[in-house]
């Protein structure tokens, strides 16, 4: 037990806890973005009722992800948390409010046009916040004597706005590549039109993403283009060239599944791009995983519990996605 590294470990398990949060939220939240587009009936509900058994259960990785942080790393939560308050705030309303949505839509007919306004906000809001915070964390925050140092807004600038942005779109394109799996017919068609224009825009703001973030800090730029690292880093975007052509390839024969898979490979490229760009900070420029842990004991004993609950949130989880396989329809869901 002495030789594990049980910052990095932890490390590891965090990011696939905010990585599992991004896969099984994001699409839900993309279409709560789409939903607007979506027409008035029969495509709405069809929509709602794709992602209705899934939307609350997908919430507990965003719970583990920040309870880990608190626990394991509460040095990095005590001065990310100060940083980003309006954020937080703003994201959690955000999710409130359209968990309340979701139930008030079917329970309240007469106004579920006001129910599906919330929806689209709360869905927009929590994206856009979550976005910005990856922002504002990549284009440093200032630290004085282990505590947050800045103003109110200093995660707000054109980048962080950037990768807002680029966060909802993206969602956006997983809500419509899981509608085309979900849901058949007119709603299905209207999903692959939207997916086509989202997949572009979703390569270009990770493009805008990608070439912006070198420009941050001299590590980032050192760590992505300076012998031997770049023989490693350089197969980043090569896969994301190798996903794009594929998603678009699947796009155009009509596929249900893989314009799916490959929008959740772009994540996962970009979330493998993040995490090269800032490793071994944990708060860029200054705090590394190390310095930023909790002690050796608290980490092992949490650890412990981690082993035996983690496999049973991905236990539960799984079960549902396989109860709720296949084609929806639009009847309400209570």
């Amino acid at each position: 037990m002495e030789s594990l590294d049980l910052p990095l470990i932890w490390a590891g398990l965090i990011c696939f806890a905010i990585f599992a949060y991004v896969v099984l939220d994001g699409f839900d939240l993309g279409v709560g973005i789409l939903s607007p587009v979506l027409e008035p009936g029969i495509e709405r509900d069809q929509a709602i009722n794709s992602i209705a058994p899934f939307w609350d259960g997908n919430e507990t990785w965003l719970v583990m992800g920040g309870g880990g942080l608190l626990a394991v790393f509460p040095l990095a939560y005590s001065i990310i948390l100060p940083a980003t308050y309006p954020l937080m705030i703003a994201m959690l309303l955000g999710l409130v409010f359209r968990g309340a949505a979701f139930e008030f839509r079917w329970r309240d007919p007469a106004h579920q046009p006001l129910w599906d306004l919330v929806i689209n906000v709360g869905s927009t809001v929590a994206a856009l916040a979550q976005g910005i915070t990856i922002g504002a964390i990549l284009q440093g925050i200032k630290v004085e004597n282990n505590a947050y140092a800045g103003g109110w807004l200093d995660w707000l600038s054109p980048f962080s706005v950037l990768t807002g942005m680029a966060v909802v779109i993206g969602y956006a394109l997983l809500g419509a590549t899981w509608l085309i799996r979900k849901t058949e017919g007119g709603c299905q068609r209207h999903a692959h039109r939207l997916a086509y224009w989202l997949a572009i825009a979703t390569v270009l703001a990770l493009l805008a993403v990608s070439a912006a973030t070198p420009f941050l800090n001299n590590e980032y730029w050192r760590r992505w283009f300076t012998m031997p690292q770049v023989l490693w880093t350089a197969q980043v975007p090569l896969m994301v060239a190798v996903c794009t052509a594929v998603l678009f390839w699947s796009l155009r024969k009509g596929r249900e599944l893989l314009p799916f898979l490959m929008a959740l490979a772009l994540f996962l490229l970009g979330f493998i791009g993040l995490c090269i760009s800032i490793y071994p900070n944990m708060i860029p420029p200054s705090i590394t995983l190390w310095e930023a842990a909790a002690p050796r004991d608290s980490q092992l004993f949490l650890l412990v519990g981690a082993v035996f609950i983690i496999p049973v949130i991905l236990g539960y989880t799984g079960w549902a996605y396989w109860v709720f396989r296949g084609k929806v329809g639009t009847e309400g869901y209570h």
